[in-house]
């Protein structure tokens, strides 16, 4: 039994990734979409002018790398633009004057905000985690403390990068397990 000629398999058109359209879009854009995710305008332009990026994986190599050559002043500029980490609804008023308390006498301290990066903490453990990072990281020096900040925001970068360019949603508005302090 003979059949007629077979139909070419359905193929859904391309749609550009995440990060083609980012390796394409304006410098200017490039630009603000990454100082959304690294908070440093240095960092963000810095990886804008090494653009096109071939693959997530190389640009986020890229950011860690830059990372590591943050100024003092790049590295203020990031960690000023932190805020709060959002806690869950249900969390006592207490635990909000906890948290502020605990901020205060960190930033009293070091003199920049508190960011730690909380990729595989569950939300509800969200609290507890934060408070026992800010207890065991007042025992620091201010110089070591800048070392652990800095890696704890190339951190949380990498995952606003990850998230923002897999599609996922918007570095400023991304949690994905990320809960900066401040």
């Amino acid at each position: 039994m003979t059949r007629g000629p077979t139909l070419p398999a359905h193929r859904l058109p391309y749609l550009p990734k995440p990060l083609d359209a980012f390796n394409a879009a304006p410098a200017d854009e490039a630009r603000a979409l990454l100082l959304h995710c690294l908070r440093s305008l240095h960092w963000s332009r810095r990886l804008a002018e090494h653009r096109p990026y071939p693959d997530l994986e190389s640009l986020l190599a890229a950011a860690d790398e830059a990372a590591y050559d943050l100024s003092p002043g790049d590295l203020s500029e990031a960690l000023a633009s932190e805020s709060l980490p959002e806690l869950p609804e249900d969390t006592y008023s207490a635990a909000h004057t906890a948290l502020s308390a605990a901020h205060a006498a960190y930033e009293a301290r070091f003199g920049h905000v508190f960011v730690i990066y909380l990729g595989d903490c569950p939300r509800e453990e969200t609290l507890d985690r934060i408070l026992e990072g800010i207890r065991s990281r007042l025992t620091n020096d201010p110089e070591e403390e800048r070392v652990v900040a800095a890696e704890e925001l190339r951190r949380l970068a990498r995952s606003r990068l990850a998230t923002s360019l897999r599609g996922a949603g918007n570095c400023a508005t991304s949690h994905n397990g990320a809960a900066p302090g401040r």
